[in-house]
């Protein structure tokens, strides 16, 4: 009789864990599962990429950044140099979506125009049949069925900062033939709407989730209704030469799910001493957004973001970093992370690829919970709690390497 309720006990256990998607280290990740958040942070040593699977299996990849490589103030590429950082990115989205028959992209959403997070153009690169550079963004446009495009600039592209560079002319090539002959919707992302990116499956059944615009291009969502704000003065009143850069346009947004919440502001800058005011975006975005969960660290966590006010706001349980610099994070962020006086209790930070000289640079940086490996964010139905999955980032085993949590939502 005992060794029959021991045995039902542990059957109900494993099917307890099947249907949360547990993940056990040393064997491959679990799949997603209906109900299941899921915020991917992915590896290459190259750039910016980030999958997020909605409750519903609406799918989103933000950024897929390919700069050109080796270099002594990078990490090595992830999980080799034998592929390209945006052939990487398409087999890590496709096994991550190996529940689907058909992976595809619902959204991709560019949160600015910046190599490490669209793709640089060298020499060597491979081309497209339909004559542009196959890198980062538009390697993934090529290769994966897309929905629908966002970004800050379109239709016309007329504040993009580096407008005539070879891999802005590169993406809008992709951007255009691909709208023209393959079906891609492209927008531009609005601030404020929290209709633009939806979920597309079976909404009805997850009326507690929200995406929300927050920022683009220096317009700020005000917390009231569909409402905005512009940061910066006007283009028209601001000389070519004193335009500001990518960072300070960043798109930002926030996404919900239940009681948890989760930010990413681009690279938003928010300590420009030398700059005007305005360049400071995340102050203002902070006080909209409130509280959150998770986040991912501003601009990689480099020396010019991650201020006093946006770490005392957001007040995270958990930072991610997407990093493989030398200069990320800086120590001034370390520091700002690790401050009981902007916020009090525990905090756990991930890092992708923590390069060995920031290792030397930030003394305690030991007391990180992961500085290796794909980040994957794991919010169970209903979104009371989460937990943090890092995969092993240097072969295609996608084989658990550490599981923190539970954590609670808020």
């Amino acid at each position: 009789m005992k060794f029959k309720l021991s045995l039902t006990i542990v059957v109900l256990a494993v099917v307890a864990m099947i249907a949360r998607a547990e993940d056990v280290v040393g064997r491959p990740i679990e799949s997603w599962q209906p109900g299941m958040l899921e915020i991917h942070q992915i590896s290459t040593g190259r750039g910016n990429a980030g999958l997020y699977i909605f409750p519903d299996g609406t799918t989103l990849l933000v950024d897929a950044g390919e700069l050109p490589g080796p270099s002594p103030k990078h990490t090595p590429a992830r999980p080799d140099d034998t592929r390209r950082a945006g052939e990487w990115v398409v087999r890590y989205v496709r096994h991550a979506l190996r529940h689907d028959p058909q992976p595809a992209l619902d959204y991709v959403l560019l949160t600015h125009f910046h190599q490490d997070h669209m793709g640089e153009v060298a020499a060597g690169m491979p081309v497209s049949p339909h004559g542009y550079t196959l890198t980062g963004v538009t390697r993934v446009v090529e290769d994966l069925k897309v929905g629908k495009l966002l970004d800050r600039g379109w239709p016309d592209y007329g504040n993009a900062v580096q407008a005539e560079s070879a891999f802005m002319k590169n993406y809008l090539a992709c951007v255009k033939w691909h709208a023209e002959n393959n079906g891609l919707q492209v927008e531009r992302f609005v601030p404020g709407r929290s209709d633009q990116v939806a979920l597309r499956r079976q909404p009805q059944k997850y009326p507690q989730f929200e995406f929300r615009n927050v920022a683009a291009s220096g317009e700020i969502w005000t917390g009231q209704g569909t409402a905005t704000e512009h940061r910066m003065p006007s283009w028209e009143t601001i000389p070519r030469n004193k335009w500001p850069d990518e960072n300070v346009l960043s798109i930002a947004f926030r996404l919900s799910y239940g009681k948890f919440k989760f930010f990413n502001g681009g690279d938003l800058p928010g300590i420009r001493p030398k700059s005007p005011a305005w360049y400071d975006m995340e102050t203002p975005v902070a006080k909209v957004v409130g509280p959150v969960d998770a986040a991912i660290l501003d601009h990689h966590g480099y020396l010019d973001s991650m201020n006093e006010s946006l770490v005392a706001t957001l007040s995270a349980r958990v930072w991610t970093i997407s990093v493989w610099d030398a200069h990320h994070p800086t120590p001034s962020v370390w520091e700002r992370l690790q401050s009981e006086r902007l916020y009090p209790g525990a905090r756990d930070i991930f890092a992708t690829d923590v390069h060995p000289d920031a290792r030397l640079a930030i003394k305690d940086i030991d007391r990180m919970a992961s500085g290796h490996g794909h980040i994957v964010l794991r919010v169970p139905p209903g979104g009371d709690d989460y937990r943090v999955t890092i995969v092993d980032d240097t072969s295609e085993s996608h084989s658990v390497v550490k599981v923190c949590g539970p954590y609670r939502s808020r």
